[in-house]
């Protein structure tokens, strides 16, 4: 999430009440989970496995729980609770808005664009021209729609991201401040769920289509032209490349990337990053012809224990 306008150090370190090192006139234009920083982010770190990850981003703001050299042209926020400080920012800067109205004012919408009965367009929406919202979808705050977009009925656009940090005395809900942007000529089946980033952008590119019953996690990549079958769950932080085909019910792991022109036969499971250019099957998927001759292998082991048994009745083995 990017901040207009950006805010000094100091002032940052005040509402924290936190201590800090740097100039104190040192900017800050975003908040951003260690995904997605850039230079000008703030971001937290608050295990010592990912304080060099964290110390080494792009971020150059980064909250912290234990004193450490600032490295240079950084600046450091120290915080005895990093996650809860950068989540009360969160909540400051992009609060919860009720809506007053099924279309909220704010809301631009293009010519031509067609909203139906009961549909719900949030906060600070952007729809452009020529699309149909079917009845009863609900497209939350800060959603970037393009022109041309067609969304069946009861699909949710801009839902929270399923991310939780984990404490003996619960769950700590990381606040999702990012947004679901959909690009030109994008076609969503009914009953789908788009979530939003944590902090940055949910992307879907030009000229893909969902089937029905699609899920989308957080901060996820979706290229031009997928097809995207209906039953798929494709987890957060993944990246799908252009002209990728996913056929009913594919299940795709966090932090993958399946390359460009990739085909996954139904029911396929993905639990690591495919190469472009190739039809995989199965679960965990594999290139589809490899797959075909592991399970044609295994239609024949039954065979092969049974003659092996009949040769050998009595299991006597022989010996050197």
């Amino acid at each position: 999430m990017k901040l207009s306008p950006s805010i000094r150090l100091q002032d940052l370190a005040v509402m924290l009440d936190a201590a800090y090192s740097g100039d104190p006139d040192f900017g800050i234009s975003g908040l951003n989970e260690i995904h997605m920083v850039e230079a000008g982010d703030l971001t937290f770190v608050d295990h010592p496995k990912y304080y060099a990850k964290a110390l080494n981003s792009k971020a150059t703001t980064i909250i912290i729980n234990k004193e450490v050299e600032c490295p240079a042209g950084k600046a450091l926020i120290f915080h005895q609770d990093p996650f809860a400080a950068y989540v009360s920012l969160v909540k400051k800067f992009r609060p919860f808005e009720p809506a007053l109205a099924a279309i909220a004012p704010s809301a631009i919408i293009g010519e031509g664009t067609v909203i139906q009965p009961n549909a719900f367009v949030g906060n600070h929406v952007t729809i452009g021209k020529n699309c149909i919202i079917h009845a009863n979808v609900s497209i939350y705050d800060h959603t970037v729609i393009g022109d041309n977009v067609i969304i069946q009925s009861n699909s949710v656009i801009g839902g929270d991201a399923y991310y939780f940090q984990r404490k003996p005395e619960g769950y700590r809900k990381f606040e999702s401040c990012g947004r679901v942007v959909i690009s030109d000529n994008v076609e969503i089946g009914a009953l789908c769920a788009i979530d939003k980033g944590v902090s940055g952008d949910t992307f879907i590119g030009k000229g893909t289509k969902f089937d029905n019953h699609v899920q989308v996690g957080h901060d996820t990549y979706i290229g031009n032209n997928c097809l995207i079958g209906s039953h798929c769950a494709i987890a957060g932080v993944t990246r799908i490349e252009d002209d990728v085909i996913l056929w009913g019910k594919v299940v795709v792991n966090k932090d993958l990337v399946i390359g460009k022109g990739a085909v996954l036969l139904a029911t396929s499971g993905v639990d690591k990053s495919l190469e472009g250019g190739k039809t995989y099957f199965g679960n965990p998927a594999d290139e589809a012809r490899k797959k075909w001759r592991e399970l044609a292998a295994l239609r024949q082991l039954p065979g092969i224990i049974s003659t092996l048994g009949k040769e050998n009745p009595v299991g006597i083995t022989s010996k050197d």
